[in-house]
C-alpha cells in the first residue's frame, strides 16, 4: 500500500509544478515530513525517505489532520488543500478528527479524505526478532463514515481506493478540481537608445568640420 501511495504521490506532485506541497506523516503519532516547499525534488526525496515502521504504530488522524492545517495557517493563497491519506480508524485519543476537521473549516482548508485499501484480512509487514521483517495477516478497518464527516465538513470529498488504479484515477480528480488559473503580468521596458549613439556621432561631424577648416584640411 505505501509503495503504490508514494508512486501515485509522486506523479501528483509532478502534475502541480507551481504548487507549494507539504508533506505530514502520522501514526501514533504526527510530524512534518516536509513543510511547504516549491522544491519538489527535496520535496519527492521526503517522500521515499517514509516507511512502515517510522513512528510506533496507531493513526492519530486527528493529529494528523491538525499538524497540517498548521502549516497551512499562514499561507495566502486563495486554495488551501489537505490530501489526507488513511488505511485504519482513529484509534489514538490525542485529538479528535472533528475537533481538527472545524479547525480547518475555519481556516477555509478543503480536505480531501481517501481510504486506502479495504477492510479485513489484509498482509501487512512486521519486524521479527528472528526472521527479521516479514508479512503476516492483519485485520485491518477502516472509518469511512468518519472520514465522509470531515470531508463534509470542510467542503472536500470523500474516496476510497482499494487498488493503485483506483488511488491514482482518485488524485487524477482531485488534480482537476483543485484546478486554478494562474495570472502572470509581464511588464516590458522600452529605452531610447537613440542618443547614447547620435551623440557621438554628431561631435565627430562637427570635429571632421573643424579640422577640414585647418591646415589638418583633406589633401585630394
Amino acid at each position: 500500500r505505501l509503495g503504490a501511495a508514494k508512486d501515485v504521490i509522486r506523479g501528483f506532485i509532478d502534475g502541480r509544478p507551481h504548487d507549494r506541497i507539504g508533506l505530514v506523516v502520522f501514526a501514533a503519532k504526527a510530524f512534518t515530513q516536509c513543510p511547504l516547499t516549491l522544491d519538489h525534488p527535496v520535496l519527492k526525496g521526503f517522500l521515499d525517505e517514509i516507511e512502515v515502521g517510522l513512528i510506533d504504530d496507531g493513526t492519530a488522524i486527528g493529529m494528523g489532520l491538525a499538524t497540517a492545517v498548521a502549516r497551512l495557517r499562514h499561507s495566502d493563497s486563495p486554495s488551501k488543500t489537505i490530501i489526507l491519506l488513511t488505511d485504519g480508524v482513529n484509534n489514538v485519543p490525542t485529538l479528535e478528527p472533528e475537533t481538527a476537521a472545524e479547525l480547518a473549516r475555519s481556516l477555509d482548508v478543503r480536505v480531501y479524505t481517501v481510504a486506502v485499501g479495504r477492510e479485513g484480512l489484509v498482509p501487512f509487514p512486521v519486524d521479527d526478532p528472528i526472521f527479521g521483517r516479514r508479512t503476516r495477516p492483519r485485520e485491518m478497518k477502516i472509518d469511512l463514515d468518519l472520514l465522509r464527516r470531515i470531508a463534509d465538513q470542510t467542503g472536500g470529498r470523500m474516496f476510497q481506493a482499494t487498488d493503485p488504479e483506483a488511488l491514482q484515477d482518485i488524485f487524477r480528480t482531485i488534480d482537476e478540481l483543485e484546478t486554478a488559473r494562474y495570472r502572470t503580468r509581464i511588464s516590458t521596458w522600452h529605452r531610447d537608445m537613440m542618443a547614447v549613439a547620435a551623440v557621438p556621432a554628431l561631435l565627430l561631424i562637427v570635429l571632421e568640420g573643424l579640422l577640414a577648416a585647418t591646415w589638418l584640411r583633406r589633401i585630394p
